[in-house]
């Protein structure tokens, strides 16, 4: 009987043991590594000040990286998600994503001063692999959770995933230590950093791409056949968001508030260093220091959103945003841009874990994976929009970075605005 009672209120679906879902959870503390490390607080910041010397287009530069990334994903992503679909293997894809991924970053140890093109073009792949990767773990989601709890376990992996970023960034702080003990500057101590970051992802995903279980089914359908149904597939994406004008409106609203986060994931550092004037040091120590808010925040949250209602849920945390943009551009020391930060922590995590759970409330079974690519599409159109705007006002307003940041703000508010329009289904609240 207990035993029974212990299954009823467990978050999990049948058959599906806690370790699993931990294991789950280690891809998102595998990656983060990469996105904590190479695109918001050690490499972005490189690549301005040394890869591209510091120049008036020098963000600009690292924003077109971003954006090129997120337009490849845009188009390898749907079909890789069609694929898996087709042969139920999204844990194959899984794992070849993440080598691509992996072998890309490590790659940036031979980038530095000058070598602009190199370092754009790996941050290009290296970023797309890990867009498909993190399409393909998100879609394992409604296999391992029930619908009333999808909230509380995605809340589990984006948690833990931060945490994740801690590690990274505590491991990436003592090569700096040591480094500036001998002497040495950010072109010795990065490119260190790179291969640290890589060998940690590759170690850290096992977990997920070993004991996690494909519990899809295929569809029966050839590589070749499911290849040239890509472009029916494509027309069929379309109607659908055309038919379910409510996950088309979630969607749009997707694009704006994460445009916003975008630039704050990829911008931060620099932010830090070219307008509040922080060291390599601090900023590490910041972004190190505000992992631990994300990890709280995400953690929180998704209970917060299982009790409180997704729609709600995400209009906070979207809230928190626009008092982090307005806070952080009109910071005058570095007390009060801690402060931004670590509210940007507590909106980070629950943000995103929000929005990939209310992902799985519109997915119906069966068609999982192609609605967490219709959702990353949107995603990655952010990750084009948000940085690319950034990077525009930057260079056109000779380096204004408060400027740009207040621009930007409006995107968290226009996502707000679309949100407050969205019907959830009926299903859950």
């Amino acid at each position: 009987m207990d035993s029974n009672r212990s299954k009823a209120n467990s978050p999990l679906n049948l058959g599906v043991r806690l370790g699993e879902a931990l294991a789950w959870s280690s891809y998102d503390f595998a990656n983060s590594g990469y996105t904590t490390v190479v695109l918001t607080t050690v490499y972005n910041a490189f690549f301005v000040s040394v890869v591209a010397g510091g120049e008036v287009w020098a963000t600009f530069a690292w924003t077109l990286s971003v954006t090129l990334s997120n337009i490849l994903s845009i188009i390898v992503v749907p079909l890789i998600g069609a694929v898996a679909d087709s042969k139920a293997n999204k844990r194959f894809w899984l794992s070849v994503t993440t080598w691509v991924c992996v072998l890309s970053t490590a790659l940036l140890f031979y980038t530095g001063q000058g070598t602009v093109l190199l370092a754009g073009f790996l941050i290009i792949v290296s970023n797309a692999a890990f867009n498909a990767g993190v399409a393909l773990n998100s879609a394992f989601l409604p296999e391992l959770a029930k619908p009333d709890s999808l909230g509380k376990v995605s809340g589990w992996g984006w948690s833990f995933g931060y945490l994740g970023g801690i590690v990274s960034l505590a491991l990436c702080l003592v090569v700096v230590f040591i480094s500036k003990d001998k002497g040495y500057g950010a072109d010795t101590y990065v490119p260190y950093c790179m291969v640290l970051t890589a060998v940690l992802f590759l170690v850290l995903a096992q977990p997920m791409l070993l004991f996690v279980k494909e519990r899809a089914t295929p569809n029966g359908e050839t590589i070749i056949k499911t290849l040239d149904q890509i472009l029916t597939r494509s027309k069929e994406n379309f109607r659908l968001l055309c038919d379910k004008k409510d996950f088309l409106k979630f969607c749009l609203c997707g694009v704006l508030y994460q445009a916003g986060i975008a630039v704050v994931i990829t911008l931060s550092a620099v932010y830090a260093e070219l307008e509040m004037h922080f060291s390599t040091t601090e900023t590490i120590t910041l972004i190190l220091l505000v992992n631990f808010t994300a990890a709280m925040g995400a953690f929180a949250f998704g209970y917060i959103q299982d009790w409180l209602g997704h729609k709600k849920t995400l209009a906070l945390t979207i809230a928190l945003w626009i008092l982090m943009a307005w806070l952080a551009a009109f910071s005058t020391d570095k007390v009060s841009f801690w402060i931004a930060a670590n509210i940007a922590g507590i909106a980070m995590g629950s943000s995103q874990s929000a929005g990939r759970a209310i992902v799985a409330v519109f997915a119906p079974e069966g068609a999982t994976a192609r609605y967490y690519s219709l959702w990353n599409v949107a995603v990655w159109m952010a990750n084009v929009i948000g940085p690319i705007t950034y990077g525009i006002i930057t260079w056109i307003t000779q380096g204004d970075q408060r400027t740009a940041i207040l621009v930007i703000s409006l995107y968290f508010i226009f996502g707000l605005w679309v949100l407050w329009k969205v019907k959830m289904p009926t299903k859950i609240l």
